[in-house]
């Protein structure tokens, strides 16, 4: 490794065994994400770093750092301690225990005054950060070495930028994590969706008729960028939660040609104005999802310089199909932010977010049933608290349910306690991302209340081939199917159905045999009904629970298939994020990756 790119982050992940380096050139094209999406899927998955990034024209970049929290080693490095010793601190700082004595009393007051150290500080010298500096015309967005991920993205996106934005009025600054789209060597997308504070700040300054100060910094020290994604309350700075954690001040220096702050050792800082009056078509883009969204208009930031240190590295994420960084970075806040959340649900015992539920596809939660629809009284309560509004679909399981995390044996007791008298539907606020829902941004919600037992008398099961046989002779449209669970009264059919009318009427078709299962489960073709992970992801990103779960007496159908025209959607359904063949095989060759085979089934890479 070359000395000039070892810096403090790069130090630890190598000496903790947690970082791979790759001196060959890699391409900012595809090679360098298709490497870092294969590599976080592996168990023993490392942060990369590549250090000499090129492009097609044979140029070279800085170090491209990725995956820095592909792991849970790597996650409890860069927090310095387990998420559940945070979560533990947050839960004593809410209900602080009664000193019994002079020396508790002492040692609450210590604490106390530690908190101080919350608080961000002004870096005093000269900041690594602002060593190197491109003002004007001189700074070159182009000259990042940014990703392109996948095939059909619209063009190079920076996917770890901390961007730093202020309120019309100066009063509150804010930290959040967005995908910034490069056009051109001074302009920058600014993908603020409709329900984020940099969102709320932009219309605040485009009603006033100004341009808002905008500083978008990478790299430095992780944490930065996870409390950019923490889900704290409005008007709450997110590097007050670094201080926090860290027991140290995040250090802040002014940028240079607006008044934001950014942290002193940043790798790179790009500072500018977004024009309220200026739009552009960003995207589309391969998201978290594992869907690509869609060309859309959103604010465009004029880059007015562009700061660095000597020897940056540029630290980049990769998102797609489950599991990504996002499962490491997703389970810390869940931990972390699981007693802020009980001060809402104060009966709530814990909750779990699945990676392969993309989060706010899919929540399971335990908490203490004590009266008759506790649960829907707890269901409200998710889907009326910040980001956990935005959650599709949610499984709620009393106190005597197994681990939230043991999915298989949990599966089992839920799949042994629901009938369509367990669930409740409703309609609210959902991730703009979402495509499934008939709008934007609002659609569908189901909750799922197994914390009573309205199961019913069980089917009568027959093998895979037999109720294949019965299903095809009554609707010709079902290729292939695969019961979960037989053991349960309440089976999984996944069907695999090349869909020719709408779903409805081929459940309806099927209810001839409604004594040989429960609830039934429609597909497209190309969904492995072998693989259950990968057609869990698809069936929670699939589904408008209003639009497409359908209840006949104890039979239950969810038509998790493509949606089209002809049936009522008017949205444009997206593509699916997949790996190019030609670009894999030869990272292979190249001895980059392996030549994995089962994890690229495993996980639909191709």
């Amino acid at each position: 490794m070359q000395n000039e790119w070892q810096n403090e982050w790069i130090i630890k992940l190598s000496k903790a065994g947690l970082l791979r380096v790759i001196d060959e050139p890699c391409d900012i094209d595809l090679e360098i994400a298709h490497a870092s999406y294969i590599e976080v899927k592996k168990d023993d998955s490392k942060a990369l770093l590549f250090t000499r990034p090129t492009d097609q024209d044979g140029n070279f970049y800085p170090p491209v750092l990725t995956n820095i929290f592909g792991s849970f080693k790597a996650l409890n490095l860069i927090l310095g301690r387990k998420p559940d010793e945070i979560a533990k601190e947050i839960e004593n700082l809410l209900k602080p225990k009664k000193p019994a004595n002079l020396g508790e009393k002492l040692d609450f007051l210590r604490y106390l005054i530690s908190l101080r150290k919350v608080f961000t500080t002004k870096f005093k010298g000269n900041a690594p950060c602002q060593e190197l500096k491109f003002m004007g015309e001189n700074a070159d967005l182009t000259k990042l070495p940014a990703l392109k991920t996948w095939q059909k993205d619209g063009g190079r996106f920076i996917t770890m930028g901390q961007v730093y934005t202020k309120d019309l009025h100066g009063n509150t600054q804010n930290l959040g994590m967005y995908r910034l789209q490069i056009y051109d060597k001074n302009r920058l997308g600014m993908h603020w969706q409709i329900h984020k504070d940099g969102a709320n700040f932009y219309n605040d300054y485009k009603k006033a008729g100004l341009k808002m100060p905008v500083s978008v910094a990478i790299g430095g020290d992780p944490l930065y960028i996870w409390c950019g994604q923490a889900p704290l309350p409005k008007g709450i700075f997110e590097l007050l939660l670094y201080g926090f954690i860290r027991k140290s001040p995040a250090k802040l220096v002014k940028s240079l040609t607006n008044d934001i702050l950014v942290p002193y050792d940043s790798d790179f800082v790009i500072e500018g104005f977004v024009d309220t009056n200026e739009l552009e078509f960003e995207g589309p883009f391969g998201d978290h999802t594992g869907f690509y969204t869609p060309v859309l208009p959103f604010p465009v930031m004029r880059v007015s310089a562009i700061t660095s240190k000597k020897s940056p590295v540029f630290h980049a994420t990769v998102v797609g199909k489950p599991p990504l960084e996002d499962k490491f970075m997703g389970y810390a806040t869940e931990r972390i932010f699981l007693p802020l959340f009980k001060t809402s649900a104060p009966d709530l015992i814990d909750y779990k977010m699945p990676e392969n539920g993309v989060f706010h596809n899919l929540i399971l939660a335990k908490f203490d049933a004590k009266y008759p629809a506790h649960a829907k009284q707890l269901m409200h309560a998710f889907w009326g608290v910040g980001q956990m509004s935005f959650v599709k679909h949610a499984i709620f399981v009393d106190s005597k349910a197994p681990d939230l995390g043991d999915y298989e044996t949990l599966a089992r007791y839920v799949l042994d306690r629901i009938s369509p008298k367990s669930l409740l539907f409703s309609e609210g606020v959902c991730d703009q991302l979402d495509h499934a829902s008939p709008n934007a941004c609002f659609g569908g919600k189901l909750g799922v209340d197994a914390s009573s037992d309205f199961s019913p008398n069980p089917p009568e099961i027959l093998s895979d081939d037999e109720l294949l046989a019965k299903f095809k002779s009554v609707c010709a449209e079902i290729l292939d199917l695969k019961q979960y669970f037989t053991d349960t009264k309440n089976p999984v059919v996944l069907v695999n159905l090349d869909k020719k009318e709408h779903a409805k009427a081929s459940f309806e078709r099927i209810l001839k045999f409604a004594n040989h299962f429960k609830i039934v489960i429609f597909t497209d073709p190309k969904n492995s009904i072998n693989n259950l992970y990968i057609s869990i992801w698809r069936i929670v990103n699939n589904i408008d629970a209003n639009r497409d779960i359908f209840v006949n007496g104890d039979q239950i159908c969810i038509d998790a298939t493509t949606k089209f025209a002809w049936e009522g959607y008017e949205r444009e359904w997206p593509d699916e994020t997949l790996c190019d063949k030609s670009i894999v095989e030869n990272l292979i060759k190249r001895q980059i990756i392996d030549d994995d085979k089962e994890l690229f089934l495993k996980f639909d890479i191709f």
